[in-house]
């Protein structure tokens, strides 16, 4: 019962977040009373605040008692929520938003590896070197080429035991799915290559921070020149 009860939370909160970041509501529809929303979801009053509740925590929504329920503006959105973020790319596709993460990736992956090269367990190596595997499989067409170039980035954030860059797995799957998809297209192949992410973990193996740091930095700043390149021909320039 529990359990299906926090299902349904959770695709109440999904629902709304999307309708919220789509701009369903505004001036002319503002955000709807409790009771209708009860009615429309056919849940009790705690499931409907439950699903509120977490929408405020993402930025979302501001409430106050006998005053109502709004939708905040963009600015205060938590763009660090992965769910926020992947309503965003949802929502319209957004290159600039896409190069913002980017960005933020550029300034915390390589730092990342550097940490793995020297922090990393024989778990968390053998985690990166399970990933790469995973993409040489890919490569032959026996895996998923997205998800196992996921897990190996995912992998060295882990493995640089950073519990600050730990928390960022979510966050850095969810824009991956869109950002790899990307890159990949414009350097014109459908996978990864797995010669430059062999060389970050043979880096982090040998517990080479420098080299794992420039590595994960070179791979990251071809990804953001390519984005550029897209966005570039995207306004026409």
């Amino acid at each position: 019962m529990v359990v299906a009860s926090q299902s349904l939370t959770q695709q109440i909160v999904n629902d709304l977040g999307q309708a919220i970041v789509r701009g369903q509501y505004n001036k002319d529809n503002p955000f709807p009373i409790e009771a209708d929303l009860c009615d429309q979801f056919g849940v009790s009053r705690s499931v409907l605040r439950e699903a509120v509740k977490m929408l405020t925590s993402k930025g979302l929504l501001r409430a106050r008692p006998r005053q109502g329920t709004w939708v905040q503006p963009e600015e205060f959105w938590n763009l660090m929520d992965p769910d926020v973020l992947r309503w965003l790319l949802d929502r319209k596709f957004s290159i600039d938003l896409l190069a913002d993460f980017t960005e933020v990736r550029a300034a915390i992956e390589p730092k990342a590896a550097a940490f793995a090269a020297l922090r990393a367990t024989k778990d968390q190596k053998a985690a990166i070197a399970n990933a790469l595997e995973h993409m040489r499989a890919a490569e032959r067409g026996e895996d998923d080429a997205l998800s196992s170039d996921i897990a190996f980035h995912v992998a060295i954030l882990e493995a640089s035991n950073n519990r600050f860059f730990m928390q960022l797995r979510d966050l850095v799957e969810t824009a991956l799915r869109i950002s790899i998809r990307l890159t990949n297209q414009y350097k014109g192949v459908a996978l990864a290559s797995v010669a430059d992410h062999t060389a970050i973990y043979q880096a982090i193996h040998q517990g080479d921070a420098d080299a794992a740091e420039a590595k994960s930095k070179t791979l990251i700043e071809e990804a953001y020149e390519l984005i550029q390149r897209a966005k570039a021909e995207a306004s026409g320039e």
